[in-house]
C-alpha cells in the first residue's frame, strides 16, 4: 500500500482508512485528529531396563519474549471505505491489564473520520510480546470493544483473549515534568513513501519538551530516524519509563508529530490525566 508524501505520526490510521492525506498538525492542549527464550524442563531419555528402551519426549513451547513485552501491534485488513471496498492499517499500543490495550482513540474511526466506541464494525486483530512478526510466542487476539478518552486522543480496547503471563505497564498518575527522559516503542512504517507496518518492534528515546493540559510535547534524544521515533502506523505507541525493559509506567502516548522522519516534536497524548478512568474501564470486578 502506497501513499504519495506523509505527513506526522499520529494520521497514519487515518491515511490508510480514508485514503486522505492529513498535515495539520495540533496544539499541545488539542485533541489530535490524527499519529530471551526460557526453555522448560524436558524430561531425559529413560535408560533402557529391559530388551526395549523407552523414550520420553515432551513439547516445548516457544520461547516468549522478555525484552518489552507489553507491546502491541494492531492491524486490520477490512476497514471500510466510502464508496465500497476496504483497506489496511496499523497501530501500536500497549498492554495495560490482562485483557485491556491502550492505542490512539484515532485508531478506530468510522468512514466519516469519526472516532467510534463499541465492538468495532471490522475485524482488528492484536499482537502482544513480540519483537519481530517471525517470532515465536506472543499473544494473539482481536479488539472486542473500545472505550474513547473525552479529553484527548486515547483509547482503551479490549482483546478476546486475556494476557496472564505478562505484566502491563501500570499507568502514571502524576503530571510528567520537562525534562523527563521516555522510552518509546512501536510498529509503524519504516519508509516516508511506502505506509505499511513494520515487521519488528522500533525503539527510541524522548524527553518531555512542554506540557499541556491533556496532551503534551516530546523531543527526541538524538537525531530522528525512522527507527527510532514515530511514523505513520506508531499511532498508540507507548511512551514509558522503565528500569528493566521488561516491565514499567506509561507516560503517554502517540498521536501526530512531523513529517517523519524530519525534526521536531511529538505530540502526545497524557496518561496521568485519565488514569482513573482507564482503571474504571479495566477494573472487570467493577461490571
Amino acid at each position: 500500500m502506497a501513499v504519495a508524501a506523509v505527513a506526522g505520526a499520529g494520521v497514519a490510521f487515518t491515511y490508510v482508512a480514508t485514503g486522505g492525506i492529513r498535515t495539520h498538525t495540533p496544539p499541545a492542549d488539542a485533541q489530535p485528529a490524527g499519529h530471551g527464550g526460557v526453555l522448560l524442563n524436558s524430561e531425559p531419555p529413560q535408560q533402557p531396563t529391559t530388551a526395549t528402551t523407552t523414550t520420553t519426549t515432551t513439547t516445548t513451547p516457544p520461547p516468549q519474549n522478555q525484552v518489552l513485552p507489553f507491546n502491541a501491534k494492531l492491524t486490520s485488513d477490512d476497514l471500510p471505505v466510502k464508496g465500497g471496498g476496504v483497506r489496511s492499517g496499523a497501530c501500536s499500543g500497549s498492554l495495560v491489564a490482562p485483557e485491556w490495550v491502550v492505542t490512539a482513540g484515532h485508531c478506530f474511526r468510522d468512514v466519516n473520520d469519526a472516532r467510534i466506541s463499541g465492538k468495532p464494525p471490522y475485524t482488528m486483530k492484536v499482537v502482544i510480546g513480540k519483537l519481530k512478526d517471525s517470532d515465536p510466542g506472543g499473544h494473539t487476539a482481536e479488539v472486542v470493544d473500545v472505550r474513547q478518552s473525552a479529553v484527548n486522543d486515547l483509547a482503551v480496547v479490549k482483546i478476546s483473549q486475556p494476557v496472564n503471563d505478562i505484566t502491563p505497564l501500570t499507568l502514571a498518575d502524576e503530571k510528567p515534568k520537562v525534562g523527563l527522559r521516555m522510552k518509546f516503542a512501536g510498529w509503524g512504517s519504516l519508509s516516508a513513501t511506502v505506509i505499511s507496518p513494520s515487521d519488528h518492534l522500533k525503539r527510541g528515546e524522548f524527553t518531555v519538551a512542554k506540557v499541556g493540559q491533556y496532551s503534551m510535547e516530546a523531543s527526541p534524544v538524538v537525531p530522528r530516524t525512522v527507527e527510532n521515533s514515530p511514523c505513520p502506523q506508531d499511532s498508540g505507541a507507548p511512551f514509558f519509563v522503565s528500569d528493566d525493559d521488561k516491565t514499567g509506567q506509561l507516560i503517554a502516548i502517540v498521536n501526530t508529530g512531523p513529517s517523519c522522519p524530519q525534526p521536531g516534536r511529538e505530540i502526545i497524548a497524557r496518561v496521568d490525566t485519565v488514569a482513573d478512568w482507564i482503571r474504571k474501564q479495566t477494573d472487570n470486578t467493577a461490571r
